[in-house]
């Protein structure tokens, strides 16, 4: 048996549709401001996706850059006043910030009515709640890939390994809204030794942890669904935190590396900024 790939790009393309069709509808809009502060590589490259993104499907694109040696205070108040920008539908600071920037300290500070990633502890809430808006992005991506297999997730056992605030715990909560029976291991896990027999009882497996081939493919439960969002260069090679090959042949659905979850994260941001202009 060979995994069905799940590729995040044809699901991204039919979300974006939609999107684009609700805001050519709108009088006025959406409009998404970016804030980078001091040079990332990583975040330079999420940026250009997010503005190309955007500019397609007709939502304004704002990018603000600060340097390196900004001050927390300085940021906060660059957020505060975007807040009270009534033409600002969303606000996403780009990670990491410098040292001497506490990061979730900038998140409560962004509007939850303009929180276009989700993070914000008012929109985490109503993700515990099952009654959320916006969601943390990454977790709704993956979440999209799981429910594409059309897959009946009542009671089925999910192994989240990765207990991240932007993957593993918001996830987590999305799979408990829908009955599906989670399990999140993390680093602890790992070291007590039981990691492969937690991974090995998952009919769907989520890999967010950030280091190639910690999953081993014999530990894939046949027919499993395989969402891996570890992005590692190895070499000249970008692959997951599973060994692809391997679980290919053990589980039903497969998202390659790359091209799996990293297309549909952008969309769900631009889905978060669409939402948010709406209810505002």
């Amino acid at each position: 048996m060979s995994a069905q790939l799940l590729e995040g790009k044809a699901i991204a393309a039919s979300i974006k549709e939609a999107l684009k069709k609700k805001i050519a509808s709108f009088k006025e809009k959406p409009k998404l401001v970016s804030i980078q502060v001091g040079e990332n590589t990583s975040s330079a490259v999420y940026i250009r996706a997010q503005k190309k993104t955007a500019e397609a499907l007709g939502i304004e694109y704002g990018l603000k850059t600060l340097g390196a040696d900004t001050k927390q205070d300085t940021l906060v108040t660059e957020i505060k006043s975007l807040n009270k920008d009534n033409s600002v539908s969303g606000i996403i600071v780009q990670l990491p910030l410098p040292k001497g920037i506490d990061h979730r300290l900038i998140i409560r500070s962004i509007s939850p009515a303009k929180d276009a990633e989700g993070m914000h502890p008012e929109n985490l809430g109503h993700v515990l709640l099952g009654d959320a808006s916006v969601a943390p992005c990454t977790a709704q991506a993956a979440f999209e890939l799981i429910e594409s297999t059309r897959e009946n997730l009542y009671g089925k056992e999910a192994v989240i390994v990765g207990h991240s605030e932007i993957v593993g715990k918001p996830l987590a909560l999305l799979l408990l809204n829908s009955f599906v029976t989670t399990t999140v291991c993390h680093i602890a896990t790992g070291e007590r030794g039981v990691l492969p027999e937690h991974v090995k009882r998952a009919e769907i497996l989520v890999v967010a942890v950030g280091k190639a081939g910690l999953i081993k493919g014999e530990w894939i439960k046949p027919g499993a669904i395989v969402i891996d969002v570890g992005i590692n260069r190895v070499g000249e090679r970008i692959v997951g935190d599973v060994e692809f090959e391997p679980a290919k042949d053990r589980a039903s659905f497969i998202t390659p590396v790359p091209g799996g979850v990293g297309p549909l994260t952008v969309t769900m941001l631009m889905r978060n900024v669409v939402t948010a202009f709406k209810l505002s």
